[in-house]
């Protein structure tokens, strides 16, 4: 007795095509192994139904009262559909890994080009004020003997003869669920489906080569360390000739002999003598753009790590040019050697001012820091 394909996919014999591929797609969600285990023989049943209706001759045997798959050997799935619907309805992934797939056809030979990474070390001068810089860079042309063909000469591709131009391979597996349709791409042209008989002599059929450049990359003003400054279709120029990708210039910064940099702001250590902290004092520093001085004043009384901060003179921000502040940390230096006068006036002074050597509360809130206040700024900076 001939099998009710039509009640399987619970469509009338009438049904459009539409209406068949919908029933099929619903049930076969809903009765596939990896969600539902128990129901592996509907799941079965229900894609052999929609392999019969789907194809004219067997539908109009179905029509007719037969049955396409009675006879010796239909046990299974009919022939390779099931890799077939599969790629149809779900994509050549399937469901969970189950190893369902299907055929997309040969891949394009001209494919993109990746993107390209390289290092440009800058000066903090240079990060400051921003630089064209010429870097070299290996990466992969378009070969000037076939423009990308990799043919040579005015010979062109041919049909592949493992896959005869479709590009992959199909093969039926036996599995838990009857025979399995299986596709991978064709390992004898890589999916492309023709392959290249007369290669070019220069790139080897690949249309393209390796080669060094100088590439000028211009360096906005406030860059810092980690940025990248991508440049457009300066990458690597892709298989067949395909378009190329972006550069990416990555920037390393150099140390400053007098600054360090904190993002926009810059720290600076300043020598106070001693006289000079007590009496107060001025200095004048070259800074980081050219062309620019900055006047540091001293105020008398200044304490050891006492910070005095200038606005405006720090780095410039990438995106609005804004200025970052300058932090000169001033350090206080006390002579370690002296000669007989400055001795004599260094005593004068001690006993002049009658100051002595005391213990300071570990507390204190005065214009010298406590110990303990001293020990909370330092952590709480980290």
């Amino acid at each position: 007795m001939a099998r009710d394909y039509y009640g399987i996919l619970g469509v009338s014999q009438g049904a459009t095509d539409q209406e068949i591929k919908r029933a099929y797609r619903r049930l076969a969600r809903e009765l596939h192994p990896d969600l539902n285990p128990n129901e592996e023989d509907r799941f079965k049943e229900v894609t052999t139904a929609y392999e019969v209706l789907s194809d004219p001759e067997k539908r109009r045997i179905v029509d007719a009262g037969g049955d396409p798959l009675a006879g010796p050997g239909s046990g299974g799935f009919a022939g390779g559909g099931l890799g077939d619907i599969f790629e149809q309805f779900f994509g050549g992934g399937g469901f969970g890994g189950t190893g369902f797939g299907g055929g997309r056809g040969p891949r394009s030979r001209v494919q993109p080009g990746e993107p390209a990474l390289v290092h440009v070390t800058l000066d903090l001068d240079e990060c400051a004020s921003g630089v064209n810089k010429e870097i070299t860079v290996d990466t992969a042309i378009l070969c000037d003997e076939c423009q990308g063909a990799g043919t040579n000469g005015d010979s062109k591709p041919v049909r592949c003869d493992t896959c005869h131009g479709a590009g992959e391979i199909q093969a039926v597996q036996r599995s838990l669920l009857g025979q399995v349709m299986t596709v991978r791409p064709c390992p004898t042209c890589a999916g492309v489906g023709e392959v290249i008989a007369d290669p070019c002599h220069k790139c080897g059929g690949d249309g393209r080569v390796r080669s060094r450049r100088t590439v000028t990359v211009k360096i906005p003003a406030g860059v810092e360390a980690g940025m990248r400054v991508r440049l457009s279709g300066q990458g690597e120029v892709g298989p067949g000739g395909g378009a190329a990708g972006d550069l990416y210039v990555e920037i390393r910064e150099r140390r400053h002999e007098v600054f360090v940099r904190d993002k926009d702001d810059l720290h600076v250590t300043v020598n106070v003598p001693f006289a000079h902290a007590a009496l107060g004092g001025a200095l004048t520093i070259d800074g980081i753009l050219d062309g620019e001085q900055i006047d540091i004043t001293v105020p008398a009384g200044t304490q050891p790590g006492q910070i005095m901060t200038i606005r405006g003179h720090g780095m410039p921000r990438v995106n609005n040019g804004v200025r970052g502040n300058l932090h000169a940390h001033l350090e206080v230096s006390v002579p370690t050697k002296l000669d007989a006068r400055t001795t004599e006036l260094l005593t004068e002074y001690r006993d002049h001012s009658g100051e002595e050597i005391e213990l300071a509360s570990a507390h204190s809130t005065g214009t010298s820091s406590g110990l303990f206040s001293r020990l909370r700024n330092a952590f709480a900076g980290r």
